[in-house]
């Protein structure tokens, strides 16, 4: 395996981890819900490759107040959980720390990426023998990488919520880094909150200190605060670095599986979640066994910008998925996955996104299918498929886009927030698929195995994967008669999909558009439609295969009969509220507002406004909206909609 970060700079970094490199960080903060921010220590141990080079770290927006430099030597060796115990107050309060020069500048990376946010490069001077640097600082309200929830944004309405969303690159505006894929990092933090709030960290936890008595000032109350300790010893990427702070119980699924959530919420979210130790072991019968000892789950507030998000030990899911029948545990599946995919083995630039997206769809689907049986994989790989080519077909969305159509994509100046589409995700599953019908599912599984083996605790590339491929699947196996393989440079470089993609078949969803073409016709009524044993997932496909031309006289029929204004699935409503938006239904603009309000899951808020603001009352509704919502939504999904909507 080849190391990206010192052989390809990323183009969404300033650090130069080619001259010095973090190889451990302590992480201590006091967690303050008033003032909005973190503030406390970063500690970093470094490998310095060459003596001269100053240490280079992403940061944005963060308030340093001092850094400092030291020789710790065999202080920093490993403690009782493998890896230095940098956050501990011993190695904080060390005595051989000494103040260092340090400044903040933008470099040459600016005239490279426009108006893309990068935030800036603090460049620290480091002494001949310094081996470990201490950064004082704090957060700022406005950090992209947290978002602070007030009570009533939570479920339960009594303590507020903070949590992390780091993915791309929004690690430096909460940690000082090299917040790049290709650098990982072991770590361990302290956190402290006050007293009855919970920490929860992507890491081993060690439990909360007991509550201790924070000294006064004169005349001040006392307060009572919690002390958590997270240990990581397995090294990851800064983006996958997460926290979550609130009112929080946790139930155990199974032996090596539990789940955090909102007391009002962490008993339905139980089971809801029933399958995942079930999910756990049949993803190790296919790629090997789970290197993160255990898996958990954080039912974040609504206002989570995307469906879920796979930090090691700890995914962190929407709630919109709690729909009370299992229907949308797919997702879990997804996040499950990405453990081999992604985070053991991850991308090592962004442009190389549909090594993480890609493979974890292929094996989402292949742990879904051994759960729920192959006609529940080929309904989801199929819907999947449909909305590729819609995605890539439409100008209001990727169809004017072919540099953002490719899986091996030039991220230069570009945010990686805007490349997540369906194209790493979906195109980058069927490449995967096509590759397994052209040699073989054992020929094919034996080749996903050692590509996980091979790689563990690293970053790749596309050529990384091309030169793989190359020697363990072109080189070792004859493709059996009258198969094709799937022809690299097509599929990985040019935009669009490729004509031999692989076609998923799911007879059932025919059955579907047939009635859906039918109601829209007039040739059947809207109590005639044959639903009864439809699962969520046929639902959405028959409100997809409707056309955007439904009258009103349609929308109150169809809604008279199946009630689709009050779903509790946020899949069937999210895309009911689209046809609403479009046919300026008005009976669902109460909910269509609620929803927009307290929903903050980008993938739902898009293709709402975006039907809303296709008509000049519906723009003028959405602006309306949107005032409202705006103060809620994360600031990647608030980026997304002041695109469509613009900014009040």
């Amino acid at each position: 395996m080849s190391d990206p970060a010192r052989e390809r700079p990323d183009p969404h970094s300033f650090s130069r981890p080619d001259q010095v490199r973090v190889t451990h960080v302590g992480l201590s903060w006091v967690v303050d819900f008033d003032a909005k921010t973190l503030t406390g220590d970063a500690i970093l141990l470094l490998d310095r490759v060459d003596p001269k080079a100053p240490l280079i770290l992403d940061s944005r927006d963060l308030d340093i107040k001092q850094v400092y430099a030291a020789n710790l030597g065999d202080a920093a060796k490993a403690g009782e959980h493998g890896v230095p115990e940098l956050a501990s107050k011993a190695t904080r309060e060390h005595p051989s720390f000494a103040e260092v020069e340090w400044r903040s500048e933008t470099n040459e990376k600016t005239g490279e990426t426009g108006d893309l946010d990068l935030g800036t490069a603090l460049i620290i001077s480091l002494p001949p023998e310094a081996d470990t640097v201490k950064i004082t600082y704090a957060t700022r309200p406005d950090a992209t990488g947290l978002q602070w929830l007030s009570p009533a944004q939570t479920a339960g309405k009594a303590q507020p919520f903070l949590y992390s969303q780091s993915q791309a690159i929004h690690a430096r505006s909460w940690i000082p880094s090299q917040d790049s894929p290709g650098v990982r990092t072991s770590w361990d933090a302290e956190v402290i909150v006050d007293t009855p709030l919970t920490a929860v960290m992507a890491a081993e936890q060690l439990g909360p200190v007991a509550p201790e008595q924070v000294a006064p000032e004169q005349g001040a109350p006392v307060e009572r605060t919690r002390s958590f300790r997270f240990v990581m010893p397995q090294a990851v990427p800064a983006y996958l670095i997460a926290l979550g702070v609130g009112d929080l119980e946790r139930a155990q699924i199974g032996a090596r599986t539990a789940v955090w959530a909102d007391p009002t919420v962490v008993a339905a979210a139980a089971d809801e979640f029933a399958d995942m130790e079930a999910m756990l072991s049949s993803a190790e019968e296919l790629y090997g066994d789970y290197a993160w000892g255990r898996y958990d789950v954080l039912v974040l507030p609504p206002a989570f910008p995307f469906g879920g998000m796979e930090n090691p030990r700890l995914t962190f899911a929407t709630p919109t998925i709690l729909a009370g029948d299992r229907s949308l545990v797919s997702l879990i599946a997804h996040e499950l996955a990405h453990s081999w995919s992604g985070n053991l083995v991850t991308n090592a630039t962004w442009g190389d996104m549909w090594l993480n997206e890609g493979f974890t769809v292929y094996f989402e689907r292949r742990i879904v299918e051994a759960i729920y049986g192959r006609a529940q994989s080929e309904i989801e790989a199929t819907i999947g498929k449909r909305e590729l080519i819609e995605e890539i077909s439409d100008p209001e969305q990727l169809g004017d886009r072919p540099d953002f159509q490719i899986l091996d994509a030039d991220l230069v100046g570009v945010d990686p927030d805007d490349y997540f589409s369906g194209v790493p995700y979906e195109k980058g599953y069927l490449f995967l698929r096509g590759l397994e019908e052209a040699y073989g599912r054992p020929v094919f599984d034996a080749f996903l195995l050692g590509w996980f083996e091979g790689n563990r605790f690293g970053s790749v590339s596309t050529e990384d994967f091309i030169t793989y491929a190359e020697t363990e699947l072109r080189a070792k196996h004859q493709l059996p008669e009258g198969r094709t393989a799937p022809d690299f440079e097509i599929w990985l470089r040019t935009p669009g999909l490729p004509e031999d993609a692989p076609e998923p078949t799911a007879e059932i969803l025919a059955e579907v558009e047939a009635q859906a073409q039918a109601f829209a016709s007039g040739e059947r009524k809207a109590k005639a439609i044959t639903s009864k044993k439809w699962s969520p997932w046929l639902w959405l496909h028959f409100l997809r295969s409707l056309p955007d031309s439904l009258s009103v006289e349609q929308m109150t029929a169809l809604d008279d009969a199946h009630h689709l204004t009050e779903s509790s699935n946020a899949e069937i409503v999210g895309q009911w509220l689209v046809l609403a938006a479009t046919a300026r239904y008005e009976p669902a603009f109460p909910r269509m507002e609620t929803f927009l309000i307290e929903v903050g899951r980008r993938k739902f808020l898009t293709p709402i406004y975006r039907a809303l603001a296709n008509t000049e009352e519906g723009e003028t509704q959405a602006i309306r909206i949107y005032a409202k919502a705006r103060p809620g939504y994360h600031s990647i999904s608030r980026g997304t909609i002041d695109g469509i909507v613009g900014e009040p």
